[in-house]
């Protein structure tokens, strides 16, 4: 029989989906380097997709166990915003389908800028519904930062076109009409906290390159509000901008001076 070309072999992997298929057996009986680079390629995203399909199982969990007691809209809820020196705090409320699947998707925090915003349009163009909530700074110097928060995650919940059944929260406790469960780090433990934080992440990030616009000199397209050594020493060089938060140190101290 003809030897195949490493091209031809590469081709036909991208098709092998288990870890039994003949072909594989094919391939590990072939001793050139080129063959056995592309097996070991195939195993290491093998294990991956494992590793990601085990870790949406684990995201699930919330999810699938509510859905047994018999609840359907599931709206996860989280926000971004809570630290920055500038800008607004944003919250989002997302009810997800059941066959929702989007391995990968974990904390905000935690992944690129670019799969973000990959993940963002999926969420919202998937979504059952989804609802953001933002909170200026200057309501936050108004009633606080935790009575901002709140305050965004209502909005959020308001602007749902499908009214829950059950609400899942990034470590809050909110006084609504529907039952609910306050989970710490939750935007790491579950599908539809980790889908509201990349929907609060992007639109807010969205909307400090906006304001970085207006306003160059504070980065607030690189720092996002957050109080970096460069966003600090353009506050000592220009002063207080009209999105500071001037309820929060350093500022507060610069306004009092």
């Amino acid at each position: 029989m003809k030897q195949r070309s490493i091209k031809e072999i590469q081709s036909m992997l991208k098709d092998v989906t288990h870890p039994d298929h003949p072909f594989l057996q094919e391939c590990r009986s072939d001793s050139r380097k080129g063959v056995v680079s592309l097996l070991n390629k195939w195993e290491k995203e093998m294990e991956k997709k494992q590793e990601l399909q085990l870790q949406w199982l684990n995201m699930n969990k919330y999810e699938n166990e509510l859905r047994k007691q018999g609840f359907r809209y599931i709206a996860g809820i989280d926000e971004v915003g809570r630290g920055p020196l500038a800008g607004p705090v944003v919250a989002a409320a997302v009810i997800l389908p059941l066959d929702f699947y989007l391995p990968g998707l974990n904390d905000s925090k935690k992944i690129s800028e670019k799969k973000r915003e990959e993940f963002y349009e999926a969420i919202v163009q998937q979504a059952i519904s989804y609802g953001i909530g933002i909170i200026n700074n200057e309501e936050i110097d108004e009633v606080n930062i935790y009575e901002a928060t709140k305050k965004a995650m209502y909005q959020a919940i308001k602007h749902l076109t499908v009214n829950p059944d059950y609400l899942l929260i990034d470590a809050m406790k909110l006084e609504t009409p529907y039952p609910q469960e306050s989970i710490i780090k939750g935007d790491s433990k579950s599908v539809s906290i980790s889908a509201a934080s990349i929907l609060a992440k992007v639109t807010r990030d969205r909307m400090m390159k906006e304001y970085a616009l207006q306003y160059p000199q504070y980065g607030f397209e690189k720092n996002m509000g957050y109080g970096t050594k460069d966003h600090l020493q353009a506050l000592s060089a220009y002063g207080v901008s009209p999105l500071h938060r001037k309820s929060f140190a350093p500022i507060k101290d610069m306004i009092h001076e």
